[in-house]
C-alpha cells in the first residue's frame, strides 16, 4: 500500500547551516506519527518540507506517491490534500470566523459561497464552535483561534493533517481544549503527523513516535518504547529533561 507520506534521504541546509541530514521516514495512511526532539533540532524544519513551504536541498518526498519535490509537481494541487495547523494562529483579523473558513473553499477549492459555507459550519461543529461562526478572532481566546484554525484546514478536506507544535502558544489551561480536537481526528483515523513537546498526548494518540536531534532521527518506535523504554542515551537525556520541568 502506497504511503501517505514518504520522506527519502531528505537534506535541508540554510547557506552553511544542514539542519536535515538525511532523514528517511514514512508515515502510513491513517497512522499518527509525533515528531519529538530538542529546539533546533530540524522538527518543524522538516514539517514545512513536507508540504514546500521550505525547498528541500536534496532528497525527495511523496505524497501518496506523487513526488512533491519534483521541479514539474503541481504544488498547489498535492497541497490540497494536506492540512496545515501552525503554532501560530493566522487567522484573518479582519475576517469572521466564517469567512475565514470559506475564503479558501471558494477561491482554492472553486465551491460555491453556499457549499461553503455548509462545509464551514459542519466542521466549526466537529471542534466544538459552531456558536463562534459570526465572531471574529478577537473576541476569541487562543485555544478557540487555534480550533478555529484545524477547522479551516479541515473545510479543505485533507488527507492527512500536519500539526506544528500547534499548543505551544498556547496558555496552560487551553492546551486541552485543542488536544482533544486533535484526539478526536486521531480516532476518526486522520493521518496525522505533529511536531510535539506534549509528552502525555504522544504517549496515548501516537502509533509512532520519531525522536529527532540535530538534523537526524535518532530513533523511532511506539510510543511504549521511545518514551518508556528508550534505547539511546540522546532520547533518555532528553526525555528525562522534559520531565523534570
Amino acid at each position: 500500500m502506497t504511503a501517505a507520506i514518504e520522506i527519502r534521504d531528505l537534506c535541508k541546509c540554510f547557506g552553511e547551516l544542514e539542519v536535515l541530514k538525511g532523514i528517511d521516514f514514512e508515515v502510513a495512511e491513517g497512522e499518527v506519527v509525533c515528531v519529538i526532539g530538542p529546539s533546533g533540532s530540524g522538527k518543524s524544519t522538516l514539517l514545512r518540507c513536507v508540504n514546500r513551504l521550505e525547498e528541500a536541498t536534496s532528497g525527495t518526498i511523496l505524497i501518496e506517491g506523487e513526488d512533491m519535490t519534483d521541479p514539474d509537481a503541481d504544488v498547489d494541487r498535492l497541497r490540497t490534500r494536506i492540512g496545515m495547523v501552525f503554532q501560530q494562529f493566522n487567522l484573518f483579523p479582519h475576517l469572521s470566523v466564517l469567512k475565514n473558513l470559506t475564503i479558501a473553499q471558494t477561491k482554492v477549492l472553486k465551491r460555491s459561497q453556499k457549499e461553503a459555507e455548509e462545509v464551514a459550519r459542519a466542521v466549526l461543529e466537529r471542534v466544538g464552535l459552531s456558536d463562534k461562526v459570526d465572531e471574529y478572532p478577537i473576541r476569541l481566546s487562543g485555544g478557540q483561534q487555534q480550533r478555529v484554525a484545524i477547522a479551516r484546514s479541515l473545510a479543505m478536506n485533507p488527507d492527512m493533517m500536519l500539526f506544528d507544535e500547534p499548543t505551544s502558544a498556547l496558555d496552560p489551561e487551553l492546551v486541552g481544549e485543542v488536544l482533544d480536537v486533535m484526539r478526536k481526528l486521531a480516532e476518526e483515523g486522520m493521518t496525522m503527523m505533529v511536531v510535539t513537546h506534549e509528552m502525555s498526548f504522544a504517549e496515548e494518540v501516537a502509533d509512532r513516535v520519531v525522536f529527532m536531534d540535530d538534523g537526524v532521527v535518532v530513533e523511532e518506535g511506539p510510543p511504549s518504547v521511545v518514551l518508556k523504554d528508550p534505547q539511546t542515551e540522546r532520547a533518555r537525556r532528553f526525555l528525562r529533561m522534559v520531565r523534570d520541568k
